[in-house]
């Protein structure tokens, strides 16, 4: 059975056809004793360029919906699909950077581990893939750690490497697991502002996963809210990177989010438009 749909780019940001849809995905994983369903019939479109958030509190399926887009679990029930094709496995066009700062290859320079994705994936070789990790190690502004190794790194650099390295191979769509978690405040905003300018730079497609609502509406410009176990979707909203009132409900776009996030039903809200 071909299971391609007509994909359209116009240009390479604004396309007005989604690059991901996830499409009535229900996951499942199993644990010793238990089959845990993660999330329940979930549905949302991520368009070139965007900055979709998944966010919800533990346990509502975000991680498992980002391994499933990485092509690490494949859904129960409904489709992911990338650019028309549906997901079966792992590749190159989905990128992952993990919240654990032990990501990085210990026994190799900052260089070494930007590269070593280019060489493995057989992108590119020798030179070429020497000055294209050097291109994106300037981009998050480590050019003058190039030669260092990760224990010599801070938290927040290490996690610079790591985004380094997995846009350097330019993926579709860059799925990022709650990567600032694990840092201190201070370098945790530090970090969201670093990824926004290297977004405006670049303009790359992010899905980002956090259950922080404050993050969210920092780094997103559209927000997919999660309900508790299983994860089903109660809202999509759109955010403009700043916790404002809204004149409709008065309340802060914090606020509802946590209201949305923590009431007893499913909401229908108006769906969020992409900009």
């Amino acid at each position: 059975m071909d299971t391609r749909v007509q994909w359209r780019p116009e240009n390479n940001h604004d396309t007005g056809f989604p690059l991901l849809e996830v499409s009535g995905v229900t996951l499942q994983y199993k644990t010793k004793d238990h089959l845990v369903t993660a999330t329940y019939r979930v549905d949302f479109q991520v368009h070139p360029s965007d900055r979709f958030v998944l966010l919800g509190p533990s346990g509502c399926g975000k991680s498992t919906l980002l391994k499933a887009v990485g092509g690490f679990l494949a859904p129960v029930e409904g489709t992911i699909r990338l650019k028309g094709e549906v997901i079966t496995r792992p590749g190159p066009d989905r990128m992952m950077v993990f919240q654990e700062f032990d990501q990085l290859l210990p026994w190799k320079t900052v260089k070494q581990n930007v590269m070593f994705t280019l060489v493995k994936s057989g992108k590119l070789k020798g030179r070429a893939a020497e000055d294209k990790a050097m291109q994106y190690i300037e981009k998050v502004n480590l050019t003058k750690f190039a030669g260092s190794y990760p224990h010599t790194l801070s938290g927040g650099m290490k996690q610079r490497v790591a985004i380094a390295r997995a846009m350097a191979l330019e993926p579709d769509i860059l799925l990022m697991d709650e990567p600032f978690a694990a840092l201190d405040a201070l370098t945790r905003r530090k970090m969201q502002d670093e990824l926004l300018q290297l977004w405006e730079d670049t303009r790359f497609t992010v899905l980002f996963v956090t259950h922080s609502i404050l993050e969210a509406i920092a780094v997103g410009n559209r927000i997919l809210l999660l309900s508790p176990h299983p994860g089903q979707v109660k809202a999509e909203l759109n955010s403009g990177g700043i916790d404002e009132v809204d004149e409709a409900s008065g309340l802060r776009l914090s606020d509802r989010i946590h209201r949305l996030l923590f009431s007893d039903q499913i909401e229908d809200e108006e769906p969020a438009t992409h900009d």
